[in-house]
């Protein structure tokens, strides 16, 4: 239903990294690297990986060095989905130490984190083989979610819409308060006609019947057991899509797969990541 961000624009990593160096270097900048080293001493610093991953967000990492300084040239080594194994040299940074060292913790900060949602994407999507398609949602960290979600598409899930704006999802909040599906589903074609997909949030079979009969375009199975979820997809029998959603638990992937859902969702692949890791070490000066 949405297509998945395979690439990022200068534009979606540019003011990440403005706010986040603004965040750390405040009105005084690096106060330790400006004491200790002059503006003219320069230094190569090697980025290493010490997992094994999927890589991702190495456009921000160099960006974030440009930012601080046009001396500061970075060699990327690899791109972005790149699988790394531990001890691999990504990327090489030159310039000045000072300035190398002021954006240090923002780089790694961003390549760390995206790196580790890209990373527990790619053993999500392999534990379904491709059936069915993993996917992310909007729980992510407020003003990072276009990186977040890129970071999913980096490590071969797809992306769930967006935002609130780029597709209609009737959860349940909305039936109850609308006095059911029906209702709901009449109101937003009242309103958007057939501008945007419909999908619609169900917690039991009677309101599966009831999303199918409005002849929605997916049907979410949220919080049911796998054979629940097994008997919604042979009421819907194709007529709609159909999305797992709530609890869902990378073991359960593949007996999913078996009962014929199309679509996955997991909160967990943005919300609770743990981060790549990168070391930053100075090479050689000169």
């Amino acid at each position: 239903m949405k297509s998945s961000l395979k690439k990022l624009k200068k534009k979606d990593w540019k003011p990440v990294v403005r706010r986040a160096l603004k965040e750390d270097l405040g009105k005084n900048g690096d106060v330790t690297g400006s004491a200790i080293f002059s503006s003219k001493e320069k230094a190569v610093f090697t980025l290493f990986a010490k997992d094994d991953g999927v890589l991702c967000g190495i456009d921000a990492f160099a960006g974030t060095f440009a930012e601080l300084s046009k001396k500061c040239s970075v060699d990327a080594y690899f791109s972005d989905g790149a699988v790394l194994a531990k001890g691999t040299v990504v990327a090489r940074v030159r310039g000045p130490v000072a300035a190398i060292l002021a954006g240090e913790r923002t780089a790694l900060n961003l390549v760390s984190h995206l790196s580790g949602i890209a990373t527990k994407t790619a053993e999500f999507a392999s534990a379904s083989g491709g059936k069915p398609v993993v996917l992310d949602t909007r729980k992510t960290l407020p003003g990072l979610r276009v990186l977040q979600k890129y970071a999913v598409a980096t490590g071969g899930g797809s992306n769930h819409r967006m935002g609130l704006f780029d597709m209609v999802l009737i959860k349940d909040n909305h039936i109850d308060a609308a006095g059911g599906i029906a209702n709901a589903v009449n109101k937003v074609r009242a309103r958007w006609g057939n501008r945007f997909k419909i999908e619609v949030e169900t917690r039991n079979l009677d309101e599966v019947r009831e999303a199918l009969s409005m002849k929605v375009d997916r049907i979410m199975l949220d919080n049911m057991t796998n054979e629940q979820m097994a008997e919604a997809v042979s009421i819907i029998a194709g007529r709609a899509e159909t999305e797992a959603s709530g609890n869902m638990t990378i073991e359960r992937l593949r007996s999913l797969a078996r009962s014929g859902i199309d679509f996955v969702s997991f909160g967990e692949l943005t919300h609770t990541v743990r981060a790549f890791d990168f070391s930053l070490k100075e090479e050689s000066v000169g």
